[in-house]
C-alpha cells in the first residue's frame, strides 16, 4: 500500500485532520480570493453601480461552479472509498473520466451562456444601468470558467489521491496571479470591470496547467493512463450521485440569487434598488469566507471518512467527523463578532459609498444572527457524500438552500416588507440545524448497530 494512503487508516486522526484540511482551508481561502478581490477592487475604483453589476453576475457564476463541483467533489469522494478498498485501477479511470467530463460540460453551459447572456442576467436582476457593466464581466469571463472547473475539479483528486499540499500551492499559485494582475489591469490599464474578469481569466490557466502537470508525473500515486477518459456510465452516475448534493448547492444558489434580486426589486423604496442588491452583493461575500473555510475542513474530513468508511475502521471516520465539526462551528461564529460590533468596517471594505455602507451594515445585522450552526450543516452534507450516501446529502443540503429558505424568501417580504428578504436567512438556518442533527443522529445509531460500516 501506498504510504500515503496508509496514513489514512493509521496515523492519530486529529493529526491527519489537520494535515489535510490546513491545506484545503487555505486553497479555498486562497480561491475565494478571486471573488473577493475582484469586488474590492471594483467597487472601490470602479464604483457601487459595478458592484451591483456584479451581482447580478452571481446566479451564472454559481451555475458553473455547480458544475466543477459535480464532478470534482464526486470523483474525489469516490475515488477515496475505492483507494480505501484497494482498488487502483478504478481510481485511474474516475480520474480520466473527470477530466473528460469536465471540459464536455464546461464547452456546453459555455456556448448557452454567450447565446442567452442578455436574458439571463435581466432575468438575475439587470437594470439598464448594471447590464452593460455585468456583461462585459461575464462575456470575458466565460473561458476563465472552464479553467476554473479544471482546476477546482482536479484539485480535489489530487488531495485525496494523497497530495494536500500540493493542492493547496494549486490554489496560491493561481490567487497570487490574480491579486498581482487585478491592480494592474483595473487601476494602470484603466480596464475597469473588464480588466477584473481578464485577470480572473489569465490566474485560474495558471491554476489549470499547474494541477495538470501533476497528473502527467510519472511519481504521483494516481495520473492520467491511456484509455481512461472514455467516459463510462458506471463511473459517471458514481461521480453524479456523490457530486451532486454539492452541486445542488450551487445550483440552488443561482435560484435563491435570482429569488432575492427580483424580491428586491419588487419591495425596495424607488431608487434603492440597485443599492440593495450591490449590499446583497456585499453580504454573499462576506457570508462565503467562513463558509469556505467551512468547506476546506470538509475537503479535509472527506479522504479520512472515505478511505476509512471503505477500509471498515468505524471509530475513525467519526472521529474525524466530530473534529470537522467543531473546527467549522468555531469558524462560522467568529464572524458574528464584526457583525454585531462593526458592520460598517465589513462594508467599507467593498465601497466608500455612504448609503451602501448603511444598506450593508441593516443586512449584516438582520440576516447573520443564526449563522453559527451553519459550519454543522456543511460538515454534515460533506459526511453523508463521503461515505457513499448521496441521496441523505442531496437532502441535507438542500434543507437550508432550498426547502427552507426559499418559501421563505416569498412569504416573509408579504408580511414584513423588504426587511422580510434578509429575515429569512436566520430562519432557514435554524430550521435547517434541526434537521441535520436529527440525521446525524439517526445515521450514528445505524452505523454503532451494525459490526462493521454498510459496504462501499
Amino acid at each position: 500500500m501506498d504510504t500515503r494512503l496508509e496514513q489514512l487508516a493509521t496515523r492519530p486522526v486529529g493529526r491527519l485532520l489537520w494535515t489535510y484540511s490546513f491545506p484545503a482551508v487555505v486553497g479555498m481561502l486562497v480561491m475565494a480570493l478571486y471573488n473577493v478581490v475582484d469586488r474590492i477592487f471594483i467597487g472601490q475604483w470602479v464604483g457601487a453601480d459595478a458592484i451591483a453589476g456584479l451581482t447580478v453576475t452571481f446566479p451564472l457564476m454559481n451555475l458553473a461552479t455547480a458544475i466543477g463541483v459535480l464532478i470534482g467533489v464526486g470523483s474525489c469522494s469516490r475515488i477515496s472509498i475505492v483507494l480505501g478498498a484497494g482498488d487502483s485501477d478504478t481510481a485511474s479511470h474516475i480520474l480520466g473520466n473527470a477530466l473528460s467530463l469536465t471540459i464536455v460540460n464546461g464547452l456546453v453551459y459555455i456556448a448557452l451562456f454567450a447565446l442567452f447572456m442578455d436574458p439571463l442576467l435581466e432575468a438575475f436582476g439587470a437594470s439598464a444601468t448594471t447590464l452593460p457593466l455585468a456583461r462585459t464581466y461575464m462575456l470575458i469571463l466565460l473561458p476563465g470558467l472552464l479553467l476554473t472547473n479544471i482546476a477546482f475539479s482536479l484539485n480535489n483528486v489530487m488531495r485525496a489521491s494523497g497530495y494536500p499540499r500540493r493542492a493547496m500551492m494549486t490554489m496560491i499559485i493561481g490567487a497570487a496571479t490574480n491579486c498581482i494582475l487585478d491592480p494592474l489591469f483595473i487601476l494602470v490599464f484603466d480596464m475597469g470591470i473588464a480588466g477584473a474578469a481578464l485577470a480572473t481569466d489569465i490566474a485560474m490557466a495558471v491554476s489549470a496547467v499547474f494541477v495538470l502537470a501533476h497528473f502527467c508525473r510519472h511519481d504521483t500515486t494516481l495520473r492520467f493512463r491511456k484509455g481512461t477518459y472514455a467516459i463510462r456510465r458506471s463511473i459517471f452516475l458514481a461521480i453524479v450521485s456523490l457530486g451532486a448534493a454539492p452541486a445542488l448547492v450551487n445550483a440552488a444558489s443561482c435560484g435563491i440569487n435570482a429569488i432575492i434580486n427580483r424580491t428586491i426589486i419588487a419591495y425596495a423604496e424607488t431608487g434603492m434598488a440597485d443599492t440593495a442588491i450591490a449590499a446583497a452583493g456585499i453580504f454573499v461575500t462576506y457570508t462565503s469566507l467562513p463558509v469556505t473555510v467551512a468547506l476546506g475542513i470538509c475537503q479535509g474530513m472527506q479522504p479520512i471518512v472515505g478511505y476509512n468508511f471503505g477500509a471498515g475502521n468505524g471509530h475513525r471516520l467519526w472521529r474525524a467527523y466530530w473534529l470537522a465539526v467543531g473546527a467549522a462551528s468555531v469558524i462560522t461564529t467568529l464572524p458574528l463578532l464584526l457583525t454585531y460590533t462593526a458592520p460598517e468596517l465589513v462594508a467599507m471594505a467593498f465601497t466608500d459609498d455612504t448609503k451602501l455602507i448603511h444598506t450593508t451594515a441593516l443586512v449584516l445585522r438582520t440576516a447573520m444572527w443564526a449563522f453559527a450552526p451553519v459550519g454543522f450543516q456543511v460538515i454534515s452534507t460533506a459526511f453523508f457524500q463521503s461515505i457513499g450516501k448521496a441521496g441523505k446529502s442531496v437532502f441535507v443540503s438542500l434543507v437550508r438552500q432550498v426547502i427552507f429558505l426559499v418559501p421563505l424568501l416569498i412569504l416573509l417580504p408579504r408580511w414584513m416588507g423588504f426587511s422580510g428578504v434578509w429575515s429569512a436567512f436566520p430562519l432557514s438556518d435554524v430550521c435547517a440545524t434541526i434537521v441535520a442533527a436529527a440525521m446525524i443522529a439517526w445515521q450514528h445509531r445505524r452505523l454503532r448497530m451494525a459490526a462493521t460500516p454498510l459496504p462501499a
